[in-house]
């Protein structure tokens, strides 16, 4: 066993530590069902999916379907909240739905996209080890947790109240950061389907802007989120509203924008029309490139 293989069984079991810790947290205050704390049940149910995909997926040496189990595990546990929770307000009814809305779309979006590349390239030399590929499966487990922590202790708990004008700006920038999700990934799927831009990086509409408008909106809409169950929050809960901070976390230092730069530098770095929208275009946030020439 070499020293990855050995780093991935250490890491395992501290992702389940930190999960657990927050399965305590946000099930504070929240409903039981039979005798479980509901917001605990959901907790464990989106490590059980990962674990029993990654089965298939370790046996056929396939991640086609990863990020496609990442959607169906929102959407599992997103919804066994509200099934599991005796009194479901609007607040819940509007969390389960815009999660619903933004996890079909992007999973589809996601597994399109890799049916049509042939493979996810992060996979390659992960999947041949059995703990380095648990562990990626198990991150995802954490992954769902984490970002949906908010929303699952506000579905779950037992403090019911009206939306408020918080829910509603939480509600109305959700929507700006799904939009601008939707329209960049749109633009980049266009530019990608010309065969005039084959080889080519694309640096128009909102890519014009950020080099990574779509992470940028994926940002703003679980901010959105967190926004909305806000009201409801209190005591051991509020460590739930780490949700926005781990996805910031997640895709600006871990597996976003740093994979992403560096396979950019690899394949156009030196290239002078390169050089210049790096130089003048705003890493994520979105922002006009004129702003940013000296």
């Amino acid at each position: 066993m070499n020293s990855s293989d050995r780093r991935a069984l250490i890491a395992i079991p501290i992702v389940l530590l930190l999960a657990a810790f927050i399965a305590w947290a946000g099930s504070q205050g929240g409903y039981t069902f039979s005798g479980i704390p509901v917001f605990a049940l959901c907790i464990a149910l989106a490590f059980i999916l990962q674990w029993l995909a990654f089965i298939p997926a370790y046996l056929f040496q396939t991640e086609k379907f990863y990020d496609l189990m990442g959607s169906i595990t929102y959407l599992s546990v997103a919804w066994i909240a509200v099934l599991l929770t005796p009194l479901v307000d609007t607040r819940s009814w509007l969390l389960v739905g815009i999660i619903s809305i933004w996890t079909i779309r992007l999973g589809v979006f996601l597994f399109q996209r890799i049916r049509a590349a042939g493979e996810d390239r992060r996979f390659r030399d992960i999947k041949p080890s059995f703990p380095r590929f648990l562990l990626t499966w198990t991150v995802q487990g954490l992954w769902v947790s984490l970002t949906i922590a908010a929303a699952l202790a506000a579905i779950t708990t037992m403090d019911k109240r009206g939306l408020g004008w918080i829910g509603l700006l939480g509600f109305l920038i959700w929507l700006l950061g799904f939009g601008i999700e939707v329209v960049a990934d749109q633009q980049k799927s266009n530019f990608r389907a010309n065969p005039q831009n084959k080889g080519r990086f694309i640096n128009t509409g909102l890519w014009s802007w950020s080099r990574h408008p779509n992470y940028f909106g994926e940002i703003v809409l679980w901010i959105g989120v967190a926004m909305i169950a806000v009201p409801v929050l209190s005591g051991w809960q509020w460590l739930t509203l780490i949700s926005p901070l781990f996805v910031y976390i997640l895709l600006t230092r871990v597996s976003g924008v740093p994979m992403l730069e560096k396979q950019a530098d690899e394949k156009w770095g030196g290239q002078p029309e390169y050089e210049d929208y790096k130089a003048r275009t705003s890493t994520l946030f979105l922002r006009p490139p004129s702003a940013l020439k000296e």
